[in-house]
């Protein structure tokens, strides 16, 4: 167990070094971790235990603002969340790179749709997985707008055997952690507005790097086109592949 703690203290320490890296290199984190620090500092030299207690609240809130607009904090809570909650201490032991491709961030999940004729309205409820393989789309079925939530993995939709209807079509992916692709028929008027704390996007062979930003993006001819899907995304960490097919 010492060795694990040795190796999980190792790794701390080096995304640590990268926070420090960020904190120098960004004007807007140094300058908020240094303006919370100096107000915490004056806040201990207050004998009134009002004002001490208003110039913590303040300084620590301008710290912890500084701290999480760096990637570094985050990747540095989430390997303590999966050191201390998802990997118990037997786990652990059995730790090896083998073990790496049942991960959780490791499955995909793959939607492959094919529609059919139009049938009559009628309301649905259906509950999607946050973690783990799926696959949607094994019938045909009608085209419906897709509105995806999920935590962690990898996410394909295949939108290759649909025949979108006229006008607008929507895809909404909300997504913390992982890769997605979507496939689209060619003939088809793309639409991304993509938001990202951490990732790239990837559309029509050029690559955007996003960091903490949102992008929009229109594909050639949008216009001309009579069928167009939206692609509306939002992830936390990860990339943004749209393939025309």
């Amino acid at each position: 167990m010492k060795k694990k703690l040795r190796l999980f203290f190792l790794v701390e320490a080096c995304l640590f070094v990268w926070l420090l890296y960020e904190s120098v290199n960004n004007s807007f984190t140094l300058l908020t971790l240094i303006v919370g620090t100096l107000v915490l500092l004056r806040g201990k030299r207050k004998k009134i235990n009002s004002k001490r207690q208003t110039y913590s609240m303040i300084g620590s809130v301008l710290v912890l603002i500084a701290l999480l607009s760096t990637s570094a904090i985050w990747f540095m809570l989430i390997c303590a969340i999966l050191f201390f909650v998802v990997l118990d201490s037997k786990s652990l032991s059995n730790l090896s790179f083998s073990n790496f491709d049942s991960i959780p961030w490791q499955e995909k999940e793959i939607i492959i749709v094919e529609t059919a004729k139009s049938l009559p309205k009628n309301g649905k409820r259906f509950k999607r997985n946050w973690l783990g393989n799926e696959r949607i789309g094994n019938t045909v079925y009608e085209w419906d707008d897709i509105n995806v939530t999920v935590f962690m993995g990898d996410t394909i939709i295949d939108l290759g055997n649909t025949l979108l209807p006229k006008d607008e079509s929507y895809v909404i992916v909300r997504k913390g952690f992982g890769k997605t692709r979507i496939l689209v028929p060619a003939g088809i008027g793309i639409m991304i507005q993509h938001s990202a704390f951490k990732g790239k996007v990837h559309f029509e062979k050029e690559i955007f790097a996003l960091n903490n930003e949102s992008l929009k993006l229109y594909s050639e001819q949008y216009d001309e086109n009579t069928r167009k899907i939206k692609l509306i995304t939002t992830v936390l960490v990860g990339d943004l592949e749209v393939i025309t097919i």
